[in-house]
């Protein structure tokens, strides 16, 4: 999928201008600010209306949620309603929702459960599962292991690098941690308020960033990742 402009503007004021593509495995990093969110939902078709839309795409992705493209959001708990069981929120035939936990690595088990009576990791996959059910030619991922702790964090990675291998759907995970997406993503994309600073091949731009912001992104999301280590 090739952006060739998506733009958006609020009373007189241009919030997100830039052009991007994605191949593969995409990370579109930011700090908080930068315009990551307004692009997601841009995708996804959420702006309010009050906000000016231009979007020019180049694809045989049809962005239409749900069908062609799907969304992991960045928080598991929030997700879905604690009052209902998971089956009865996993919106495919019983077949279906048993081949996606097995997907998944998740015991058929939970889908009789609150998502209360599930651990983080688990919920996060159950979201990933559900998002796959009309196999997306496009994942759009938004900073999904935020709320998870260190541990598994790791495994939902590997597991979503296990799971583009294996289904070749395309990805963008959206995140403002370079070091959360070193081994995931082989492309990069990075904005800040809502211009782009620079894209290309995630080694080449880690290795020789080209603008100072990049670079700080870089060593910031580094220091995290020695710290939590």
């Amino acid at each position: 999928m090739f952006c060739k402009r998506l733009y958006i503007e609020l009373e007189d004021k241009v919030l997100v201008d830039i052009s991007f593509e994605v191949s593969g495995a995409t990370a579109l990093v930011g700090q908080s600010g930068s315009g990551k969110s307004l692009t997601l939902k841009a995708l996804l078709g959420m702006l309010p209306n009050s906000m000016k839309l231009e979007l020019d795409i180049s694809s045989d992705i049809e962005l239409i949620k749900g069908k062609s493209i799907s969304f992991v959001p960045q928080n598991p708990f929030t997700a879905l309603s604690p009052l209902t069981v998971i089956e009865e929120q996993f919106f495919a035939p019983k077949d279906k929702q048993l081949e996606l936990m097995r997907l998944l690595g998740l015991n058929e088990s939970l889908l009789k459960r609150y998502p209360s009576e599930l651990s983080g990791g688990q919920l996060q996959r159950v979201i990933i599962a559900m998002a796959l059910i009309n196999k997306p030619s496009l994942l759009l991922l938004d900073e999904p292991t935020t709320a998870l702790d260190e541990n598994i964090r790791l495994e939902v990675i590997e597991l979503l690098a296990s799971l583009h291998k294996k289904l070749g759907f395309k990805m963008l995970y959206v995140t403002h941690d370079i070091a959360s997406v070193e081994q995931l993503c082989d492309t990069i994309v990075v904005i800040k308020n809502g211009s782009l600073v620079e894209s290309g091949v995630m080694e080449e731009v880690l290795n020789q960033p080209k603008d100072e912001y990049t670079k700080t992104l870089i060593e910031a999301g580094f220091k995290r990742r020695e710290f939590r280590s």
